[in-house]
């Protein structure tokens, strides 16, 4: 009786591993479609603070206590900062980014994935991050060749002043 019962133990972990195995591989499951790519907007950036530092007068800087005494005082917050993306010049992205943080003084952030059918693309990125009313500080524009589940990025890197395709 005990070989049978291991037998059928046997069989039946048998059919759960073949289960599982099964279910592993099927149904397929995929992101994004077939024959498509994903254009990803992703960046951090701080913008220009939002007022100008201001120097304090001999009284000012004497009725601060000792240990926080400065010469300057200088606003915490930053300006939000204005992105916006066109795919084959349509305005597929257009945002107005906070700042971060508490006090508002950290960087904004951005992270925008669009799902487009794979080939040829015109991509234009531009970005405001100073006190003007109009226009842009950051522009780039290009054309790209987008490979079906390729995934290309778009970042700005502040060191150099531009926006990176890759």
């Amino acid at each position: 009786m005990t070989g049978v019962r291991l037998v059928g133990q046997f069989i039946v972990i048998v059919a759960l591993f073949a289960g599982v195995a099964a279910l592993s591989d099927w149904p397929t499951y995929g992101q994004i479609p077939n024959n498509s790519g994903v254009v990803m907007l992703t960046f951090v950036h701080g913008a220009d603070r939002k007022g100008e530092c201001r120097r304090l007068t001999s009284e000012e800087i004497a009725k601060l206590p000792p240990n926080m005494r400065r010469v300057q005082d200088c606003p915490r917050g930053r300006r939000p900062i204005y992105v916006e993306l066109d795919i084959d010049g349509h305005g597929a992205y257009q945002a107005s980014l906070p700042p971060t943080g508490i006090a508002g003084d950290g960087p904004s952030r951005v992270y925008q994935r669009f799902v487009l059918p794979a080939g040829r693309h015109e991509l234009a990125v531009r970005m405001r991050d100073t006190a003007r009313a109009e226009g842009f500080d950051h522009e780039r524009r290009d054309s790209v060749e987008l490979a079906p589940d390729q995934m290309f990025v778009i970042d700005y890197r502040p060191e150099s002043g531009s926006f990176i395709f890759r």
